[in-house]
């Protein structure tokens, strides 16, 4: 674990519970993508940099959940790097309480500000605004990839790897979680779709083994996606409220329910809930002041 390992001349990746990506923009200087999940992975990170005589002169986080982004203020203190993201992702890692709040949908509990939802604020510019002042950053480009989260982006370096967030999952995490984090199920599908599109030499997801293709990676995971759309129209064949469904979800997976799974895994069918519903194939409707969703034949 935390082992450097080198995919091009100028590009590696740190091996660790979230991929943490390195590329060398001189001989001294380097950037990183996404800087693990807390202190701790921020100081495994920065021995290695030194090890190498390497400098930290930016951060590109491909998104703004905890486990991306909570090495960002350490390393920036002890660096003075720049940190860059994209959109509205800027502002879930300047202010992070917005991210319990917004799975929450209130002021979030006490046990759901804590480390894997809500990382340390560190200062953050949108990667658009920041190009359109000082140019494209050489020998670095980048797409959209939404649907996980609001505004997440992959990143290519010049070595042909793309270093691509959690577009996908891993087949274990798909096997012990089932349903993974997604904010936008449209989004989702259609990035599944450019990810096939993409050309390069070795793919990055965050939480899977590196690729030399996405194709069978991708179609795991929207196997799974089209598995769970499925499932949730079948459990709503009679209306359901959203506790029942969720709760139904757990039971057929044998997840076990925890607060932060809760938020979690319940934002998630919230996501596909309002999908089915955009989609002209669910409908909703109010029984004994409880809100019931119902699959349409």
């Amino acid at each position: 674990m935390y082992e450097l390992i080198e995919l091009g001349m100028k590009t590696y990746y740190i091996e660790s519970p979230v991929k943490t990506g390195i590329y060398k923009m001189s001989e001294t200087e380097v950037l990183l993508i996404d800087s693990g999940n807390d202190k701790d992975a921020a100081k495994k990170i920065l021995k290695i940099l030194a090890e190498e005589n390497w400098n930290l002169s930016l951060i590109i986080n491909t998104h703004s959940h905890a486990d991306h982004i909570g090495g960002n203020a350490y390393l920036a203190e002890k660096t003075g790097c720049k940190i860059l993201s994209v959109g509205i992702e800027t502002a879930f890692i300047k202010y992070p309480e917005l991210e319990s709040s917004f799975l929450y949908g209130a002021y979030p509990p006490k046990p759901l500000r804590n480390k894997f939802l809500m990382a340390k604020a560190s200062n953050c510019e949108a990667i658009e605004d920041y190009e359109a002042e000082n140019g494209k950053i050489e020998g670095i480009e980048w797409t959209r990839l939404d649907g996980h989260t609001i505004g997440m982006i992959g990143i290519k370096t010049s070595d042909d790897v793309w270093f691509i967030g959690d577009a996908v999952n891993g087949p274990h995490i798909i096997e012990k979680y089932h349903v993974s984090f997604v904010y936008d199920i449209k989004r989702y599908l259609e990035t599944f779709e450019h990810l096939k599109t993409l050309e390069g030499r070795k793919f990055v997801a965050a939480h899977s083994k590196v690729a030399d293709e996405l194709s069978e990676l991708v179609q795991v995971n929207l196997e799974k996606t089209l598995e769970i759309i499925n499932l949730i129209q079948n459990v709503c064949r009679k209306p359901m409220s959203f506790e029942q469904l969720l709760k139904a979800i757990f039971d057929h997976y044998e997840l076990n329910m925890d607060i932060n799974q809760y938020v979690l895994v319940g934002t998630s069918v919230k996501a596909y809930l309002s999908y089915l519903y955009d989609e002209g194939k669910m409908t909703y409707g109010i029984d004994e002041n409880q809100l019931k969703w119902t699959t349409l034949d």
